[in-house]
């Protein structure tokens, strides 16, 4: 691997931390629009070239309708944050700002909750057969 592609890999990183920080700020303080209510920014992706930053957010509650009315107010907020991070980051190009929902986090608790169930219907399994005796690790001469 050259010098140069290495630097602008950790160069591309450090873009990419700094638009989720500032963009989550944006966000949280700035943005007015209504439909944007408990949005969670879970990543950043920026382009080699950086005329794109893809923005990966999760939304509470995680339903369609809201995830709907949060999708279009970031993305009609889209040109405010855009023109308000190219006057916080100093980079050649100031990137188009895309917004994708993430399902890693509908899916992580759908499988929490797949955990659970399968751990309660195998203690209530369990649970008949319970006896002090049978909770004895059996000896060796049974």
């Amino acid at each position: 691997m050259n010098r140069h592609s290495r630097s602008g890999g950790d160069r591309s990183v450090r873009v990419a931390e700094q638009i989720h920080q500032e963009i989550a700020q944006m966000i949280a303080r700035e943005v007015k629009d209504p439909r944007i209510g408990m949005v969670t920014l879970t990543s950043v992706e920026v382009t080699p070239d950086y005329a794109y930053a893809t923005i990966h957010f999760s939304v509470m509650p995680d339903d369609e309708a809201t995830l709907a009315r949060t999708l279009e107010g970031l993305r009609r907020s889209a040109g405010f944050m855009r023109s308000q991070l190219g006057r916080r980051i100093r980079i050649h190009t100031n990137p188009e700002l895309r917004f994708v929902h993430d399902a890693s986090v509908t899916r992580g608790v759908g499988l929490s909750r797949l955990i659970d169930e399968a751990n309660a219907v195998r203690a209530a399994d369990d649970e008949p057969g319970l006896s002090p005796a049978s909770d004895a690790p059996p000896r060796g001469d049974e």
